[in-house]
């Protein structure tokens, strides 16, 4: 069993051009079941690269697919365009990959689309989602993983196929891995994609990758100790270097200066480690962390 994608999900994308048809390409060469593309002036056609139908619209997709995913890879200033097409057509989980989303777009976005609506979504900046041996929605490797028991959810991209990797080389498979991404306002949150890892009755242990900057780390590690202390759970916070009022990389991974505190990497492995999380100091280690918890250490 996974969270969120799974065999049954069927997956329409909005923005065809090269990089979507590329990725599209390769989550439907994966088994993913990618029904169509959206083009508002190539309705009616074809997507040749993929032979699956072109929409002029996600309504036109939907009502013909029954789509219930929308992978979006459209230009930074039409996203949250896309995105409300997406909702009102009555797409469940919408997965945005676009980068550069201005935050105010976002700011919309969340608050009709995740707020009121209760719409899953995912992003923006992020690199979609894997559930091995069953549906990759996104731009993740396909081949870094196989099927297990390990949740990974992640903000940064990279970090989530080193970890990935790791993991697998560790004997670890995943259940599903989800990139949340590093922007300032993000669909879902760690506690969002934890709190569906806990329900998942073939998810036995969870990683989450974070990074300098806000407090999401912190809320999640709180839930997870209150609610699931026994779960095997391991951290890693990217950033240990960075100084403050620099970002690093993601425009959300930024320690304020003269903030309330709790922002560093540093601060983060305390806090967590205080919550009972252990909390490793380099990618390499979270993999060696998790097999000691996993075994009945820490």
């Amino acid at each position: 069993m996974s969270i969120i994608i799974d065999q049954a999900t069927t997956v329409v994308v909005q923005g065809i051009g090269t990089q979507g048809t590329f990725h599209a390409k390769r989550n439907l060469d994966y088994g993913t079941n990618v029904v169509g593309g959206v083009h508002p002036k190539r309705g009616g056609g074809r997507w040749e690269v993929l032979d699956l139908p072109v929409f002029a619209t996600v309504a036109e997709a939907r009502a013909e697919t029954g789509a219930d995913t929308s992978m979006i890879m459209v230009p930074a200033p039409f996203a949250m365009e896309a995105i409300l097409e997406a909702y009102e057509a009555g797409i469940s989980t919408i997965v945005v990959i676009t980068e550069g989303v201005p935050v105010h777009d976002m700011t919309v976005v969340y608050d009709r689309v995740v707020r009121r609506g209760g719409v899953r979504l995912i992003g923006p900046n992020c690199p979609g989602l894997i559930s091995p041996g069953e549906a990759n929605v996104g731009i993740i490797p396909a081949n870094i993983a196989g099927p297990g028991t390990v949740g990974l959810v992640s903000r940064s991209g990279t970090l989530t196929y080193q970890i990935m990797h790791e993991l697998a080389q560790g004997g670890l498979g995943i259940s599903t891995c989800v990139g949340i991404g590093g922007d300032p306002v993000v669909g879902s949150n760690f506690l969002d994609i934890i709190r569906l890892f806990a329900d998942d009755p073939d998810t036995h242990a969870i990683v989450f990758v974070g990074e300098i900057g806000g407090t999401d780390e912190q809320e999640a590690g709180r839930w997870v100790a209150e609610h699931i202390p026994d779960t095997p759970v391991v951290a890693y916070v990217a950033g240990f270097e960075a100084p403050a009022g620099k970002q690093m990389g993601h425009a959300g991974a930024i320690v304020r200066e003269g903030g309330g505190g709790g922002e560093t990497a540093a601060e983060k492995k305390d806090i967590l480690e205080s919550l009972g999380i252990a909390v490793a100091t380099n990618p390499s280690e979270a993999t060696s962390l998790m097999i000691e918890r996993l075994s009945g250490g820490g």
